[in-house]
């Protein structure tokens, strides 16, 4: 028989930059399976220090990924448990941002890269949760929202998706079907595209913040 309890529970995030009153843009960003927040978050490094303040979450679930033991990954969700995991998921992202406490004035960016495009989407659905940028790059939408979980959102909010056209996980097929669904979510998004494979384009963050 599988029973289960609730509990307290402690997890870590990491920041880059200070948040001030030159602050213009807040940034949450989600990291890709395999990926440690303290590393991911380096790829935000070449935007404007003074202006961008960037919060990278850490997927809770770690595990080593070499037979050595010595180089560890995280994953956010597997399809064990995947409802109870995402509730906890989602109540730890609140808290990050009750604790950051985000001034109003600030532009505020979610990013989904790879497995965090899943978190990314699900917490601004399932949470109400408002933004001004909403980017999903090399995942997967999950397959049981619709338009009507993002009507909370007002017509300013600006979207982009981007896939590499080499990315070796995504077949052509399957990222056109999805560029359709999405569009049937959200009629403006930006399709930016790469030529690139299963990574993240930080030459586009420009884009994304104009």
């Amino acid at each position: 028989m599988q029973k289960q309890v609730t509990y307290s529970s402690t997890n870590t995030y990491d920041t880059l930059n200070e948040l001030t009153h030159q602050t213009k843009n807040v940034w949450i960003v989600f990291h890709g399976i395999g990926y440690l927040s303290q590393f991911f978050i380096r790829h935000f490094s070449s935007l404007n220090t003074k202006e961008n303040y960037i919060i990278c979450p850490q997927a809770p679930s770690k595990y080593y990924k070499d037979d050595q033991y010595r180089r560890v990954g995280a994953s956010w969700l597997t399809k064990e448990n995947t409802l109870i995991d995402t509730e906890n998921v989602l109540n730890y992202i609140d808290a990050v941002m009750e604790y950051e406490k985000i001034p109003s004035n600030c532009k505020l960016i979610v990013l989904g890269y790879s497995q965090g495009v899943s978190i990314a989407s699900r917490w601004i659905a399932k949470k109400k949760q408002d933004c001004n940028r909403l980017i999903l790059i090399s995942g997967v939408f999950p397959k049981e929202l619709t338009a009507n979980d993002f009507n909370h959102l007002n017509k300013q909010v600006i979207f982009h998706h981007s896939v590499g056209s080499n990315d070796p996980i995504f077949d052509k097929k399957n990222v056109l079907k999805q560029e359709e669904r999405i569009k049937l979510i959200f009629p403006t998004i930006n399709i930016t595209n790469h030529n690139g494979g299963h990574e993240l384009n930080t030459t586009l963050f420009d884009t994304y913040i104009k």
